[in-house]
């Protein structure tokens, strides 16, 4: 077999998973937003039937803060935390239908320490830039010092250890904090995969495909890694390939590589659970995907 390219590695290796289907995600109960309090955030209703988000005027209150640790650490000395990092010291998430803040983190400066736990001993570190993304991260709890947000690479991988989608604690002073308007809700079972925004939901797409069985796309909540055009990847006709923070549940690594990384992506048979775990879509739909920001959060349901 030819090698890839360099410039290619990690599209070569996620592209490849999402080349037969990468594995995909599954949308858990709508974005029902608990922002920082300063901002406004949107609540988009968990019953499947339900086509409209509304607004709230403010955000709860931070709940069971915990104190500030102002500690400094040498992020050299600190594991990675990328999408090809296996940690097992970072958590898995224990509420994949749990809700998402309204705000993105990114880290300051060269990077940020992430927590197991908040005032903990740091586990790993989230750089500001990384070349495949995963850097601006949705946060899931907002307290006065701390973040929990959800993060790219795995605890373990499949099928002896979970590969599900990982989170951990940031300090607040080491990230900057931006809203974000919009999140991807997919329903696997509705085939439908929406936008939405306070305004309303915008139906991207009502035909694609998902995973197999033995290969199924994962369930519950993550976000936009990377997006990026593969000329390698010829299936995908030239249309982007958006990458998410979750990989399979069930794979290792796919067509050789050690990431089974889920995704978004154009291929011409577009019909059931007949992916490897990504989600199959047409050009229109891709391309949409493809100008939402990084960061931006997905809710998959089974």
């Amino acid at each position: 077999m030819p090698r890839r390219p360099a410039a290619a590695l990690i599209v070569g290796v996620l592209g490849g998973l999402l080349i037969a289907g990468g594995t995909g995600w599954a949308l858990s109960p709508a974005l029902s937003l608990s922002a920082l309090p300063s901002e406004r955030i949107v609540v988009a209703e968990s019953d499947p039937a339900s086509a409209t988000a509304t607004e709230t005027a403010s955000a709860p209150a931070p709940t069971a803060p915990h104190p500030a640790d102002d500690t400094p650490y040498d992020l050299a000395s600190l594991p990675l935390i990328d999408v090809r990092s296996v940690n097992p010291a970072v958590p898995v998430d224990d509420d994949p239908t749990g809700v998402l803040s309204s705000s993105l983190a990114r880290p300051l400066g060269s990077g940020a320490p992430v927590f197991a736990e908040p005032g903990g001993t740091p586990v790993g570190h989230l750089p500001r830039t990384h070349h495949y993304g995963g850097t601006t991260v949705p946060v899931v709890t907002a307290e006065e010092h701390w973040v929990k947000v959800l993060l790219p690479g795995r605890q373990g991988v499949p099928p002896q250890g979970d590969g599900g989608q990982t989170v951990g604690w940031l300090r607040v002073s080491d990230v900057e904090i931006t809203p974000t308007e919009s999140y991807v809700e997919v329903r696997l079972s509705a085939n439908t995969i929406d936008i939405v925004t306070a305004a309303g939901r915008e139906r991207v797409s009502d035909q694609f495909a998902w995973g197999k069985p033995a290969t199924p796309t994962p369930s519950g909540r993550t976000f936009i890694m990377w997006t990026t055009v593969v000329p390698e990847f010829r299936y995908t006709e030239g249309h982007p390939v958006v990458y998410l923070g979750i990989q399979s549940p069930v794979m290792a690594g796919f067509d050789g590589g050690d990431v089974a990384v889920t995704a978004f992506h154009y291929y011409r048979q577009r019909e059931g659970d007949t992916s490897f775990g990504c989600i199959y879509l047409d050009g229109p739909a891709t391309d949409r995907l493809a100008q939402l920001a990084a960061g931006t959060p997905v809710i998959i349901h089974p």
